[in-house]
């Protein structure tokens, strides 16, 4: 199986041979081309056109995160499944309101429906949650209402806003308070971590939808406009309960992640080279965490990008896109 590549670390990222080398004052470290999949570059790592012909050639995606942690942009290798036809068929969709909206519902239950999964499961460890979970099933009864997408899309959003609510009652670490969504820059340690872990999945994400015939510039929950893609924010707002926060659930709650992890810049809070390894490295395990569906097994990692084959299929009209939800 082919790896994602985090590079936290100052120095020079080259080709060397049929390699990826990766040179610091630590001296050479060397990784065989054909085990990468994506590069996820933190560190202030300098690199040439001649190593993006290299991952072109490979079909190796590189996200680029700047200094705070937050996702940049990416370098996308010419597209080898390139698709007029889903082009035009996502383009339809997101022209015709009634059909862009019905897909934006669709996103709405999936990432509602993770939220549910999450709180139900702590409701009945530790309880006090009935009331957010009342709150987030009314919502999702009113998104069935309403008939546009960026109704859907406020709808969501105070989903979110419900669901964090719950981050007190399941976190029980003292110093890791949530007083709500804070961003740019994040004004604590919760924040801190949903930002970082948002930006590894925006990118994981993009990077599977490169291997389908999807264009991930025409979102439909999330507007298409100038932003340069959208409907990796779609795709990633599904699975962010069961990738991104049951993360946070676990560091924190077992200690894994400390206060020692964090520093304050720029008037905010971010995590520091440490935290953002130890997050990678439980964010990597979990991507790789097989769970059955349909008698067979599958990684996370291959479950977002049969998300993204049954997104293809709903757009081709021959079969309707019910979100992923888990099981438990």
């Amino acid at each position: 199986m082919k790896k994602r590549i985090y590079l936290f670390s100052k120095g020079v990222l080259k080709r060397e041979g049929n390699t990826l080398c990766l040179v610091t004052d630590k001296g050479k470290k060397f990784v065989p081309v054909k085990d990468v999949a994506e590069i996820h570059m933190f560190g202030e790592v300098r690199f040439n056109s001649r190593l993006l012909e290299f991952l072109t050639i490979n079909k190796i995606t590189l996200h680029v995160y700047n200094h705070f942690g937050y996702y940049m942009g990416s370098y996308y290798p010419r597209r080898h499944y390139n698709s007029g036809f889903m082009t035009l068929k996502q383009a339809q969709h997101y022209l015709d309101g009634e059909r862009r909206a019905d897909l934006a519902r669709r996103f709405v239950r999936g990432s509602g429906g993770n939220m549910l999964k999450n709180l139900k499961y702590y409701e009945n460890r530790v309880g006090g949650l009935s009331d957010v979970i009342g709150d987030i099933e009314s919502l999702l009864l009113e998104a069935e209402t309403v008939g546009r997408a960026e109704e859907l899309l406020g709808i969501e959003g105070n989903m979110k806003k419900s669901y964090y609510r719950a981050f007190n009652v399941i976190l029980k670490k003292e110093g890791f308070t949530f007083t709500g969504r804070e961003k740019r820059p994040p004004r604590n340690r919760i924040n801190a971590l949903i930002s970082f872990g948002n930006s590894l999945l925006y990118s994981t994400v993009l990077n599977q939808i490169y291997h389908t015939h999807l264009d991930p510039r025409i979102g439909f929950l999330h507007t298409t406009n100038s932003r340069k893609f959208s409907l990796n924010l779609d795709v990633a707002d599904v699975f962010k309960p069961i990738l991104v926060d049951r993360v946070i659930f676990k560091l924190v709650n077992k200690g894994m992640i400390s206060e020692r992890d964090f520093r304050e810049e720029m008037g905010g809070i971010l995590l520091n080279d440490k935290g953002r390894r130890t997050f990678a490295q439980e964010f990597e395990s979990r991507l790789n965490t097989t769970i059955k569906l349909g008698g067979r097994h599958f990684s996370y990692t291959r479950v977002i990008r049969l998300e993204l084959y049954k997104i293809e299929k709903h757009l081709m009209e021959e079969k309707e896109y019910e979100p992923f939800v888990s099981r438990w």
